[in-house]
This record gives C-alpha cells, sequence and structure tokens, in this order.
C-alpha cells in the first residue's frame, strides 16, 4: 500500500499557480479529500499531514526545499517512518504528456526533471511510484525552463485540474495497493462517442 504522497512543486506565491506546481495541486485536493490540513513540519523539511484511512495511515508531503532538492524532504520522512520507496507516490508535472493526460508508472528513470532527479538521490532508488501529471510541452527544448516556471493558459489550467480530478477516482485503489487496478482505472481510455444519426433516418425497430 501507499503510505507516503509527495507532491512536488517549489514554495512561494510566485510559484503557486506555475505548471511545475502541478504535484503541490494534486497533494492539495488529497488532503480535502482525506479531511487533513497540511502543517509546516521543520524535520522533514516541508509541509506534511497525517491522515488516517481504511487501509493505515498515510502521509502527505509538500517539499518545502524548491524542486531541485525535493528528495531531502521525501527522504527524511521516509526514514523516520521507515517507509519503503515502493510505498511512496510521487505526484509531478509532466512535458511528456498533454495536459489533463495522467499516468501512473512505477520506477524508471526521471527523464531529466530535477525533482525526480534529487529523489532518486536521495533515496538510493527508482524503485517509487509516480504520477505523472501532463501539462504539455512548449515545442522546444530551450524553452522547458521558462515554460515550467510559467502559469498555464486556462484552457490549460482547467485540463490539468480535470486530470487531477481523475487522478482522485483511482485514490482509494492507490491507497490499498491496488496499483494495476489503479492504472486500468486511470489509463482508461473514454468510449468513443457515437455518430449522429443522419437527420430523416429513423432507428431501427426493436424486435418484439
Amino acid at each position: 500500500m501507499i503510505k507516503l504522497i509527495v507532491g512536488l512543486g517549489n514554495p512561494g506565491p510566485e510559484y503557486e499557480a506555475t505548471r511545475h506546481n502541478a504535484g503541490f495541486w494534486f497533494v492539495d485536493e488529497v488532503a480535502r479529500n482525506l479531511k487533513v490540513s497540511l502543517q509546516p513540519e521543520r524535520g522533514y523539511f516541508g509541509n506534511a499531514a497525517r491522515a488516517a484511512t481504511p487501509h493505515g495511515p498515510v502521509w502527505l508531503l509538500e517539499p518545502m526545499t524548491y524542486m531541485n532538492l525535493s528528495g531531502k524532504a521525501v527522504a527524511a520522512l521516509a526514514r523516520f517512518f521507515k517507509i519503503a520507496p515502493g510505498e511512496i507516490l510521487v505526484a509531478h508535472d509532466e512535458l511528456d504528456l498533454p495536459p489533463g493526460q495522467v499516468k501512473l508508472k512505477f520506477g524508471g528513470s526521471h527523464a531529466g526533471h530535477n525533482g525526480l532527479r534529487d529523489v532518486h538521490a536521495q533515496l538510493g532508488s527508482a524503485d517509487y511510484w509516480r504520477l505523472r501529471l501532463g501539462i504539455g510541452h512548449p515545442g522546444v527544448k530551450a524553452e522547458v525552463v521558462h515554460y515550467v516556471l510559467r502559469k498555464p493558459s486556462p484552457e490549460h489550467r482547467v485540463a490539468i485540474e480535470n486530470g487531477i480530478t481523475q487522478s482522485l477516482s483511482a485514490l482509494d485503489l492507490m491507497l490499498a495497493g491496488e496499483m494495476e487496478r489503479a492504472m486500468m482505472k486511470l489509463h482508461a481510455k473514454p468510449p468513443r462517442p457515437k455518430p449522429p444519426r443522419p437527420e430523416g433516418v429513423s432507428p431501427p425497430e426493436t424486435p418484439r
């Protein structure tokens, strides 16, 4: 089961609404869902809360170390409570997914994400869960730094928030450790809409 949910972002009002803080937005919603409030915890270098769930206690954490040192907070809390990497879910902004799309994955590389890079280094392992919150890509690598530190357009913000809402629908499965079922729920494509019936064409009669 998941015992620690981490959202990656940067502290301070100037970063609050930027794409790089999508992980914070997710943890804020999880906290509302679990009816807890994150509070500053100096020992864990971030804002944290402990929530009781039917599956056992879970910690929520938003590192206040700035993105590049996110692992310092994650490792401090995980080591104190003896939480294994495989019991950690890290929510973060993902350039390689369009705004609003979400993917759940286990392990793998940090793909150049500075927050994940430090979590890797501080935990000494890549074997933790990631919730990838799509924010889209500027299309040019040189623009990435400016892109993630800017606010998304209103349309993209709505799409990202919809992705977070979708992620919350699998929260209980993730907390229970049913990660395969959570992945199936999150990755399922919506049914294709039926094409509109041409005008003047009656629906086929139902056999009696």
